[in-house]
């Protein structure tokens, strides 16, 4: 992330700031509760798209998440 630090100064503008933030976010989270960050965001933006409930979000927080079995 040390390197990244001054490559993200250019995001584009405040709310792209604001995104990138929410993603280095996820994926600190993630390493810190040691699950492999691609794989989060992967399984978790196919639960998204597939209708995961709203009411129910935090069950895809890093730190409850379990991976969904493949088939």
């Amino acid at each position: 992330m040390a390197l990244a630090r001054k490559n993200h100064l250019f995001a584009g503008s405040d709310g792209g700031g604001r995104r990138w933030a929410m993603i280095a976010s996820l994926i600190t989270s993630a390493r810190l509760n040691g699950v492999e960050p691609y794989a989060y965001l992967r399984d978790v933006l196919q639960r998204m798209v597939a209708g995961h409930p709203a009411t129910s979000l935090d069950q895809l927080l890093p730190w409850n998440w379990t991976p969904t079995a493949t088939a």
